[in-house]
């Protein structure tokens, strides 16, 4: 489970990111001020630094200034104010990986999460082109398509999807999939994975009276049928 430091003195914005981070799987720790979360991210390990540039006292610019003198390579994703391109740039040039811009949606911000955590973790054995109906998932670019058109899914779905690719027909329940995609049991979530296929389905397997290839398996779980019966 990858952990996330966010840096934000928003107490709402804060609380609604570490929720979301939370959803998708991540151990997230909050620090509600720069001196804070410079003290947690310079003693702990972290994934990922998230990063508020305006904040009052110590700004995220010193933070991150203070973070790079120091040794810490953890990447940053830094949160800046919509149309103020210099601090997209002096944030960029201080040692930061990636920006969000505010406001922004939460499908975009677990993007960039995801591929910043992707680039420092061993990368997936690169495969063949997977198809079932009218979809081609390719692992290699981690895009997915139907019908010839990209679909975009989000970094868990597309993890989810892969797992029952991964398990090549065989019914997998909700706990192994838990601790596939998110790395703990279902009894953390119950109903994440529901959501999630619920998605996946809706995306990818639409069939007019339910889907044909993503499967529930009844008292199981999930399964992937690469061919429509």
């Amino acid at each position: 489970m990858s952990r996330i430091l966010v840096i934000e003195d928003n107490a709402d914005l804060a609380f609604g990111l570490r929720n979301n981070l939370e959803i998708e799987g991540y151990d997230v720790q909050l620090a509600h001020d720069g001196q804070e979360g410079l003290t947690v991210a310079l003693a702990e390990r972290f994934d990922l630094i998230i990063l508020d540039l305006m904040m009052p006292g110590l700004d995220g610019f010193r933070v991150l200034r203070s973070l790079r003198a120091g040794e810490c390579r953890t990447p940053v994703l830094i949160l800046t104010a919509r149309g103020q391109e210099e601090d997209k740039v002096r944030g960029l040039r201080l040692g930061a990986d990636d920006y969000v811009t505010k406001p922004f949606g939460v499908l975009e911000l677990l993007a960039r999460v995801e591929a910043l955590l992707r680039r420092t973790r061993p990368s997936r054995p690169q495969g063949a082109l997977v198809r079932f109906g009218d979809v081609e998932v390719d692992p290699a670019s981690r895009t997915v398509r139907r019908g010839g058109v990209e679909t975009p899914l989000a970094p868990k779905e597309f993890e989810l999807l892969w797992a029952l690719i991964e398990a090549n027909g065989a019914a997998l329940s909700r706990d192994r999939l838990m601790e596939r995609v998110w790395g703990y049991g279902a009894d953390v979530l119950s109903r994440t994975v529901d959501t999630h296929i619920a998605e996946l389905r809706r995306k990818l397997d639409p069939g007019e009276e339910g889907p044909v290839h993503i499967l529930t398996v009844r008292k199981v779980g999930y399964r992937l049928a690469r061919e429509a019966p």
